[in-house]
């Protein structure tokens, strides 16, 4: 933060369970855990990148989830999470954890880590899970983006060593296959590339005269909008229970009469009863609904434009921050959105941090901001903190503060507050409920920030809304944020500020499109 002191943070590492925790984790029950990320059977390079997210962990509301592999450590993460783990080449099986209140369950995926250089491909099975047992004909549910490092133009499947049937990038298909063992060879082609996942399912035999497993209408996965989901049975006669709590679905569960209208992330378990059968196997679907937004800009705002580009951009450590830093700042055209990207090389020991600063304009009016920008990480990157701020001088000589971080060491988005008085001023961080840590976004790849935040005349800002690459996390929450800092008139400064963990070590970050709207 230009000129403030910024609070020295305490040292707060991720909370290591013993394996003695892994162990009895069971997964009898079936929590309401979703897997984005990794696919069960998936063959994956290290380190590689777990997506999981759920409200409820058997019943009761979830306050934190973990992974580990095989039977090693826990690592504790939010209810919501996406995480960089990493292994050593051959099969694992991955445990994806949850806790609640004195309880606490997990999923199993089977997972091959690749060596290093190896192709790299994302087939996603969503249904069957390896290791499923089934009833003919299955529904086959897959998805690719890549195979072998190439963009994916098709997919297929074979049962064992049979014809394989092509399908699409992403399909749904009902495969029929023989009553036992079989493998599931679910497959992807690139220009000149292929690969599969192998998957191991069990055929029953109808004869048992269970009542067909209900099917859903849409698959599971992340959406961006509302879902209508219908459940159907292939058993004649067959009424179907559910429920969309997670909770295992019984006679006494709400009877299903028709689509069911999915707004919020929600888990849909499904049982089929019918006249001279037994009860169907129980069908599982969640959905996670991510809503894409964009802030709030009227036509009229006024905006700087690539202000990663303006000369004169101010370099220097930041005194409040502990141990040490320096960071230099050069414009690249790769990796670069607009042609003109920022690099930031920032080296750190002990929490140290690197202030990046720039004056934009002079506009002590207006009374709205949105920090608009897109941010790469380059791989093998250390960061604690990833600070976004704007500063302003207005009309009373006052300068307000808007800052903002995404915190690795609270794990969430926090902003600033002047605890003490315009003359007097004592900075404070604030926690706020929007989940965030930088070490856990994707790599080598754009994230796109949003800040909104606005002020009154007395200096206090209200912080709205932050947007990471789309997705909305509300804040909601005024400070008081003025200071009697003697700056020049109207300045405008943008900052960007890289700190590192406690263990120290470096950086390189890239800053594109940025730009401030205001209004």
């Amino acid at each position: 933060m230009q000129g403030l002191p910024v609070m020295n943070r305490g040292k707060f590492m991720k909370i290591m369970l013993s394996t003695f925790l892994a162990l009895v984790c069971s997964s009898a029950a079936a929590p309401a855990i979703t897997v984005v990320t990794p696919a069960n059977g998936a063959r994956v390079s290290s380190p590689f990148e777990v997506v999981a997210s759920t409200k409820t962990c058997h019943s009761v509301p979830a306050v934190s989830m973990g992974y580990s592999l095989d039977h090693g450590l826990a690592i504790i993460e939010p209810t919501s999470f996406s995480a960089m783990a990493t292994a050593t080449p051959g099969a694992h099986t991955l445990h994806v954890k949850c806790w609640g209140k004195q309880t606490h369950r997990e999923v199993l995926l089977r997972i091959t880590v690749e060596k290093a250089g190896s192709p790299v491909s994302d087939i996603t099975v969503t249904s069957p899970l390896s290791g499923a047992k089934v009833s003919s004909p299955f529904k086959l549910v897959a998805n690719s983006s890549t195979c072998d490092s190439v963009p994916a133009v098709a997919m297929g499947y074979e049962i064992d060593d049979g014809a394989t049937i092509i399908e699409p990038a992403s399909f749904s298909a009902m495969v029929t296959a023989s009553s036992g063992n079989h493998i599931l060879k679910v497959k992807c082609w690139g220009s000149g590339r292929h690969n599969q996942a192998d998957l191991s399912i069990t055929i029953g035999s109808r004869s048992s005269n269970s009542a067909a497993t209900p099917q859903f209408s849409v698959p599971s996965g992340q959406y961006t909008s509302r879902q209508v989901v219908s459940i159907a049975d292939a058993t004649p006669g067959a009424t179907i229970y559910y429920t969309s709590d997670g909770s295992g679905p019984t006679t006494s569960s709400p009877r299903y009469a028709g689509p069911i209208s999915v707004v919020t992330s929600t888990v849909i378990e499904a049982l089929a009863v019918a006249p001279g059968y037994s009860n169907s196997g129980l069908a599982r679907a969640s959905y996670t609904i991510a809503q894409s937004s964009q802030p709030y800009i009227p036509a009229n705002a006024l905006h700087n434009d690539q202000i990663q580009t303006l000369p004169r951009w101010r370099i220097k450590h930041d005194p409040a921050t502990g141990g040490s830093a320096n960071g230099s700042m050069n414009m690249v055209n790769d990796p670069s959105l607009s042609g003109q990207a920022a690099r930031y090389d920032t080296d750190y020991s002990n929490y140290g941090g690197v202030l990046y600063s720039v004056t934009y304009g002079k506009d002590p009016n207006p009374a709205n901001f949105v920090y608009d920008a897109e941010v790469w990480i380059e791989a093998g990157s250390q960061i604690g903190n990833l600070e976004m701020d704007n500063n302003q001088v207005i009309a009373n000589g006052d300068t307000v503060i808007y800052a903002f971080q995404c915190a690795g060491d609270t794990n969430t988005w926090d902003y600033s507050e002047n605890a003490g008085t315009r003359k007097k001023p004592v900075v404070r961080w604030v926690r706020s409920n929007a989940p965030c840590n930088p070490a856990t976004w994707t790599q080598n790849s754009w994230h796109h920030v949003q800040i909104s935040c606005s002020r009154d005349d007395a200096g206090n800002v209200t912080y709205h809304s932050v947007w990471l690459d789309g997705i909305e996390a509300p804040i909601n929450q005024t400070v008081m944020s003025a200071f009697s800092l003697r700056w020049r008139g109207g300045d405008l400064i943008a900052n960007f500020q890289v700190d590192g963990p406690a263990s120290g070590g470096s950086s390189r970050l890239y800053l594109d499109n940025f730009t401030i709207y205001r209004w």
